[in-house]
């Protein structure tokens, strides 16, 4: 440096500063070994304010706008200093600015899943995320409280303190709600409002700053859980569960090839209906004539064009057999067959295919 730039940086001349970050919340003047003379120009750009720190004391606080320092627009510095009739000579002073616009797109989430005792489905985990905005409002109370003399103060050094509040507030106010989580989606913005509201409570007179914004994008069941809501929306979709696999039965052996034989072949959707219509109705034809079933439990399962259909229901095959979709040469197993046999050769379903024929009568002599 030459000998005309040292003595140019000796003196201030111009305060500013050119924010183009997008987090830094307070940012000190660099002042190493420089001094502010009398007359220098503060610049204080829209979304910032100055502040003057003089031995550890706050002082004066600057709008937006620009500013030629003298001992009038100095009073509280001019005061700590013992001015009391102006100053031709250059001052130490520090000077802060704070950022007042509003830092976007910062991230809260539940790093834990929080209990709750749901209406419905009593205790559950629950999972949340989101995001807020953050501005800061009283300089003040956020240099005395949060800054101290750090050079730079951004959002990063206090996300962890609102993110801490945020998850904790959400916990109490969702205890208190008794919200069930079936319905929560629909009140997101609700939830939201309220949880903003009571977070500013706990952050407004001490630390300076606004929770301008805060956002509920998702609260998820844990993975578990919504499979079994799935299954379970699943069901209600199908409905009667013993009509739907009673459907699904009549479809495959109503197949062309399904091993039905001639009188199934061509049948298709409406004979798989008229199946599932005329299931467990006493009187139906050969269905109510056929014996007892066997023990609950028994599954059965088909052979169908070289595939493995079922399980099936006793009934329910006793009932394919009375509608002619399943031959006697049908192959079936069920547990405890050492091997798929005819279904005409099964005790069990022997009997649907009504009584024994004799055999041919011996030739006469």
């Amino acid at each position: 440096m030459g000998l005309f730039d040292k003595l140019r940086n000796e003196f201030i001349d111009i305060i500013e500063w050119v924010d183009d970050s997008r987090h830094t919340l307070v940012w000190r003047f660099p002042r190493y070994q420089n001094e502010i003379k009398n007359g220098a120009q503060l610049i204080v750009r829209p979304g910032q304010k100055a502040i003057f720190v003089h031995r550890g004391q706050v002082a004066d606080v600057f709008e937006p706008g620009h500013y030629e320092l003298k001992t009038d627009n100095l009073p509280l510095l001019s005061t700590l200093a013992g001015w009391k009739y102006g100053f031709n000579s250059p001052f130490r002073a520090e000077v802060y600015f704070i950022s007042t616009k509003q830092l976007t797109d910062l991230k809260w989430g539940t790093p834990n899943p929080v209990m709750m005792r749901d209406p419905e489905f009593g205790p559950i985990r629950i999972r949340a995320f989101g995001t807020y905005a953050l501005r800061a409002v009283d300089p003040r109370a956020l240099l005395k409280e949060l800054v101290g003399t750090d050079s730079s103060f951004d959002a990063d050094a206090v996300s962890e303190l609102l993110r801490s509040m945020i998850v904790t507030t959400f916990s109490e106010l969702l205890s208190q709600a008794e919200i069930p989580a079936l319905d929560m989606a629909k009140k997101y913005t609700e939830i939201a409002q309220k949880l903003r509201q009571a977070v500013q409570e706990k952050i407004d007179d001490e630390y300076g700053l606004e929770l301008s914004q805060l956002v509920i994008v998702n609260i998820s069941l844990p993975g578990a859980v919504e499979k079994a809501l799935d299954t379970r929306t699943s069901m209600g979709v199908v409905g009667d569960l013993n009509r739907f696999q009673q459907y699904q039965l009549g479809q495959a052996l109503g197949a062309p090839g399904g091993g039905g034989g001639a009188a199934a072949e061509g049948a298709g959707l409406g004979l798989g209906l008229a199946l599932a219509g005329r299931m467990l109705q006493p009187g139906a034809g050969p269905a109510s004539a056929v014996p007892a079933p066997p023990p609950l439990g028994t599954a059965w399962h088909l052979a169908v064009n070289g595939q493995s259909q079922g399980p099936y229901a006793h009934d329910q095959l006793i009932a394919a057999i009375a509608a002619g979709q399943i031959s006697p040469a049908t192959l079936v197993w069920t547990s405890g067959m050492a091997a798929w046999s005819p279904a005409s050769q099964v005790p069990q379903l022997a009997t649907a295919f009504g009584p024994p024929q004799p055999p041919p009568l011996p030739p006469q002599p």
